[in-house]
């Protein structure tokens, strides 16, 4: 006699099992089909890799509650501070007695503008400067009016005044091949890492700089700076004379820039660059620029005016590095400067010093908020920023340029990272390379026009 009898109940199918079994004495034999129990492993790792990255995405929005957390107290006590210093302020302003003190300012601007742009048509006169004296007189006439019919409209003003200022700086006098050697002006792509590799101090270093001497007439030099001192001081720069010993760490020369981390000469932040043989970066805590000559071991100073310091306008709102007010770039013939100012609002400042008088001969102020720029960089006068896509992805978004004063927001220059923050980031002219510090890493790649 045959008998069915239920077995078992499978859980991949959901379904009970049904075994024919046939009695014998006090047994009943049944043959069964072992498949239905196979331990579906294929399914077992794609829910382990689920639940993976679901545990990083966990762990990564808490961080980042943690972070928000932290921050939060800090910036209400800041907004208190500001409420409290500005009451002393509020009868001025409900006196209407800010207005009057604008209108001296625009005023003192547009005189200053007016003076550079009367040089620069002394020295060459041309259809350019003429219509900038022109517009000049118009803007001065209206600043009259404004006071004459008590109405304001500061911003439109301040706007027009920037891009008055702008087109000054091109009225002076720049090198002529600074302009004819950048015929295809904007960068069209970024290529992967040509280059990636640890920094040769310690993984624990994950601020600072590296690249090769931008100087074109130069040998193959090529050098490495990290912050050890609070990711916020450096005192040596390391030096290697070749590729081969860059990739190698070998035969390489550290050499001191100062000798201690508080002395006046020591590198504040990760806005190193090397021009020349020389070392330009920012001097210890002050708003000064200073340029350090490896071979002769001289030092020079100037001074910054109003530029914002220890963490006043650094870059970045996320995945941040710390002390990033002043950016030093290089280009073919120049070394630009990259900062702030209160006067900007927080927006991005470009200079462009002379690098042997170490003197600033032109100052562009751009539209762009500093706070959301990652980083930047200088190609043929053109200033590029960066901002922050994800832990392994940066974006060029945006681009001014110093030739024709017009600033691009439409670019999307996608290129790899290996980690989220990024301390430096600078354009070689010799050999067409950006190099990126990027979290105690260092990686190189190549440009395209």
């Amino acid at each position: 006699m045959f008998v069915y009898l239920l077995l078992l109940t499978v859980v991949v199918t959901v379904e009970a099992q049904r075994v024919p079994g046939q009695q014998k004495a006090d047994s009943c034999l049944c043959e069964i089909n072992s498949t239905i129990w196979t331990f579906p492993a294929g399914r077992f790792v794609e829910v382990t890799k689920q639940v993976q990255t679901c545990e990083e995405n966990l762990n990564e929005f808490e961080e980042k509650m943690r972070n928000t957390n932290v921050e939060l107290p800090l910036m209400k006590a800041a907004l208190q501070k500001i409420t409290a210093r500005l009451k002393a302020f509020n009868y001025i302003h409900t006196s209407g007695q800010y207005n009057a003190l604008h209108l001296q300012q625009l005023t003192q601007e547009l005189e200053e503008i007016r003076q550079s742009v009367n040089e620069a048509h002394v020295q060459s006169p041309n259809k350019e400067t003429h219509n900038l004296l022109s517009e000049l007189n118009k803007a001065k006439n209206d600043v009259q009016r404004m006071y004459k019919d008590d109405f304001f409209n500061l911003e439109t003003m301040k706007k027009r005044l920037r891009d008055l200022n702008n087109r000054a700086q091109n009225c002076k006098s720049v090198p002529n091949d600074f302009r004819s050697t950048c015929h295809q002006r904007i960068m069209t792509r970024i290529s992967s890492p040509s280059v990636t590799k640890l920094n040769s101090f310690s993984k624990s270093y994950i601020s600072g700089a590296w690249g090769r001497d931008a100087l074109i007439t130069n040998q193959e030099r090529y050098w490495e700076h990290c912050l050890v001192s609070g990711h916020k001081h450096g005192s040596t720069i390391r030096m290697y004379n070749s590729y081969e010993d860059f990739m190698a760490n070998r035969n390489y020369k550290d050499e001191p820039i100062a000798p201690s981390y508080t002395d006046k000469n020591t590198v504040q932040g990760s806005g190193t660059i090397l021009y020349d043989n020389t070392v330009f970066y920012q001097c210890y805590s002050t708003a000064e620029i200073c340029s350090f000559n490896i071979t002769t071991k001289a030092t020079k100073r100037m001074k910054l005016d109003g530029a914002g310091i220890n963490n006043k306008f650094p870059f970045c709102y996320y995945s941040c590095r710390d002390w990033t007010d002043i950016d030093l770039e290089a280009d073919k013939d120049a070394v630009w400067v990259i900062y702030t100012t209160e006067e900007n609002h927080g927006n991005i400042v470009l200079s462009r010093l002379d690098p042997l008088e170490l003197n600033i001969t032109h100052t562009w102020k751009t539209h762009l908020f500093k706070r959301s720029v990652t980083s930047t960089f200088m190609v043929c006068g053109v200033l590029y920023a960066t901002r922050f896509v994800n832990t392994y992805k940066e974006e060029v978004f945006y681009a001014f340029d110093t030739t024709t004063g017009k600033e691009i927001n439409t670019l999307s220059l996608p290129f790899e990272k290996v980690s989220a923050g990024i301390a430096n980031l600078n354009y070689n002219p010799v050999d067409r390379k950006l190099y990126l510090y990027n979290d105690a890493y260092l990686l190189a790649y190549d440009t395209f026009f």
